[in-house]
């Protein structure tokens, strides 16, 4: 798990390059999913660039899309493209690395961003993989501020209804969103009751940043039949940077010079 560890903070590291460079993105929702995304892509998930087209692969959706600045990274890490070019790039004039992940990248598998949407299409996919007689399966990552956006609950009863037990959801609960914290804009503390009223299987992860906790949490989510997984991980909004931790201006901040410097300087003491 060390691996993995050191890993999520290199790309977080990747992600603070990017993040500056483009004087855009989502830096603060980027470090609370970035181990999410790592132990995903580099422990639980069949993907990579030699089966981006074969139809066994499983899938993913991103559904707090706003946040596609740290999947790019995750996936120029993962060798799906050239990840110093989209670190360049991103939020560029004309570029492909666009603020929301897009098809034309390769790895991304849908147009993601607008919020409340990604459960649903991840029940269609997961619901085809059945009717296929496919064993791939379908994973999505969702914010918990997105959880106030009424499509989710549609996109929970069917998979509840057709027992898709190979989609789990993954639920990036920082506590903070935009316009401040969930508990007082619409408050999200009952989402494991809400996941089990619809058929869930429910695997709360009290340390969601930890790679450890999350591989525990994914390998009991594919094991599980009869019903869809839905891991609630209790993550650091800001995660990593000491300045950027639980606090809702870094939803979408861009970092001075000096923030730039001494954020690289905490992530190179961990990573060292």
């Amino acid at each position: 798990m060390e691996c993995l560890q050191k890993k999520a903070y290199e790309i977080r590291r990747d992600v603070i390059e990017m993040v500056h460079n483009s004087s855009a993105g989502h830096v603060g929702g980027d470090l609370s999913v970035v181990d999410i995304l790592t132990v995903l892509y580099f422990k639980v998930m069949n993907v990579s660039p030699e089966k981006q087209h074969c139809t066994d692969r499983d899938r993913f959706i991103l559904s707090k899309g706003h946040c596609a600045d740290a999947l790019y990274c995750v996936l120029g890490e993962k060798g799906f493209f050239d990840k110093d070019e989209a670190i360049r790039l991103f939020s560029t004039y004309g570029s492909r690395y666009i603020g929301h992940p897009n098809i034309e990248i390769p790895g991304i598998e849908i147009n993601s961003g607008s919020l409340g949407h990604g459960i649903s299409a991840g029940v269609g996919m997961a619901l085809a993989a059945k009717m296929d007689g496919k064993t791939y399966r379908t994973y999505v990552v969702v914010g918990d501020g997105e959880m106030a956006e009424g499509s989710n609950y549609e996109g929970m009863m069917a998979a509840g209804h057709y027992k898709l037990d190979n989609l789990c959801v993954t639920i990036d609960l920082n506590r903070l969103q935009i316009s401040g914290a969930t508990s007082e804009v619409m408050c999200s503390d009952s989402l494991s009751e809400k996941f089990k009223a619809f058929g869930f299987h429910v695997i709360d992860v009290w340390d969601g940043n930890d790679c450890g906790q999350l591989v525990k949490a994914y390998d009991e989510a594919a094991a599980y039949k009869g019903r869809p997984t839905a891991v609630i991980a209790h993550t650091v909004k800001g995660k990593g940077i000491s300045f950027m931790e639980n606090e809702a201006s870094w939803h979408h901040g861009v970092m001075s010079e000096e923030q730039y410097s001494r954020a690289v300087k905490e992530l190179e003491e961990v990573m060292a």
